[in-house]
């Protein structure tokens, strides 16, 4: 009231408010016209609804709040935002007391948002042991409608930038590895340790799904069952996985696996048959026994199939990867990428910037193929691949330098 957001003539609604006090505050202090709304109703001050469906019409109220993290718990967020622009009059103002103490995590609130700008944005003390500390952020609504649509968003339309807040995350990123390793395989295996995971330094509830896409996945084990399932810090969120993998040797695995969905075709740059190699390297034994015996797979356009030396070669189809990407999740997702595409990284990340999808990726894990030094024959090093160490380190420099949590992986 003090600050000109709420007045004793405020319709006003407190979302998510179960046991009613938040309406019974507003009527103590004069706003008479005030009423709640919970899954499970306490009439007559709470009646029957959900954040993320309000059952009341467009432009209904001058005063929506939200308190005790009512959208982090949200199946929902993006609707929840959705149905509180659709509800607030123009000019109204929303207040929202959620944990967002992180840069991260507020602009992934704020930009649940497009009806509504910030007004005030400060921290007070918590009311129990929930939420010792709550950030309050007051929007007001400008008069645009919140899009439903969970696809929405600017880089559905071409190139994107990466915002400011993501880039700043890159500066707390561990180390490149500046210097070819002499021993790659254990090299690289190591430094998994001091890998700066995007969870264990921000908080990503303010997301509308959370989505796991492996780009070469191979078998279940090599890399969803290992390492992402057991390891990567989820924050008790539930991901959804997307299995990207063209060699039809590990489809059948994958046919009883719940949260996951098969993509059996090559990541590629465009629609389009190719061919696939699977020929093993003698320089990556532990990857060839890790995949019961099948080598790592390279792909080509069939108009040029030069390049290959041997091995099991098919047809397969290709399909563009960032369209697929970017009809597939938006931005108010949380996406994380792990990426072993035996070469084909030069050709994938240079296509996710020229159509903007690099921009609805949170956090890459991207293994980057070059003649490297092979562990089974001392001073040798791999034929299987052309570029060179320098290659590799100029490509995840560059998407670090774009903004883009990037990790080298193996």
């Amino acid at each position: 009231m003090a600050g000109g957001y709420l007045s004793p003539e405020s319709k006003s609604l407190c979302v998510e408010s179960p046991a009613g006090q938040d309406v019974v505050a507003l009527r103590e202090i004069g706003v008479v016209d005030a009423v709640g709304i919970a899954k499970k109703p306490s009439k007559p001050l709470v009646k029957s609804g959900e954040g993320k469906r309000i059952p009341f019409g467009e432009d209904s109220f001058d005063f929506i709040f939200s308190a005790a993290g009512g959208i982090e718990r949200s199946s929902a967020p993006v609707e929840f935002a959705g149905e509180v622009g659709r509800t607030l009059r123009p000019g109204g103002i929303a207040v929202f007391h959620v944990k967002a103490n992180d840069t991260y995590s507020f602009n992934s609130f704020v930009d649940l948002f497009n009806c509504c700008k910030v007004e005030k944005s400060h921290d007070i003390e918590g009311f129990d042991s929930s939420m010792p500390h709550i950030r309050e952020i007051v929007l007001r609504k400008e008069g645009a409608r919140v899009s439903s649509d969970p696809k929405s968003g600017s880089s559905s339309n071409g190139k994107c930038y990466v915002p400011g807040y993501k880039q700043e995350l890159v500066n707390h990123a561990e180390p490149l590895i500046e210097e070819e390793p002499l021993k790659p395989w254990i090299t690289l295996k190591r430094n998994v340790k001091n890998i700066k995971y995007l969870p264990s330094m921000v908080d990503i509830s303010f997301k509308n799904r959370y989505v796991y896409v492996d780009v070469g996945a191979r078998s279940y084990g090599s890399s969803i069952g290992s390492w992402f399932r057991k390891q990567y810090p989820k924050q008790n969120k539930t991901f959804h996985v997307y299995a990207i993998e063209a060699d039809k040797h590990f489809h059948k695995e994958y046919e009883l696996k719940k949260g996951i969905t098969l993509l059996p075709y090559a990541a590629w740059v465009k629609n389009e048959t190719l061919t696939f190699e699977i020929n093993g390297d003698p320089g990556d034994k532990e990857k060839v026994a890790a995949a019961k015996g099948r080598g790592m797979g390279r792909i080509q356009p069939v108009k040029n199939p030069s390049g290959f030396d041997g091995g099991e070669v098919e047809r397969i189809q290709g399909f563009d990867f960032a369209d697929w990407l970017k009809n597939t999740v938006s931005e108010n997702d949380f996406v994380v990428m792990k990426m072993d595409v035996e070469g084909t990284e030069f050709d994938l990340i240079p296509r996710l910037f020229e159509t903007g999808a690099i921009c609805l990726v949170d956090e890459i894990f991207l293994e980057c193929h070059y003649n490297r030094w092979q562990r089974c024959c001392p001073g040798q090093r791999s034929p299987k691949y052309e570029k060179t160490y320098d290659q590799c380190l100029q490509l995840f420099t560059s998407l670090r330098q774009s903004g883009v949590l990037v990790h080298q992986w193996w």
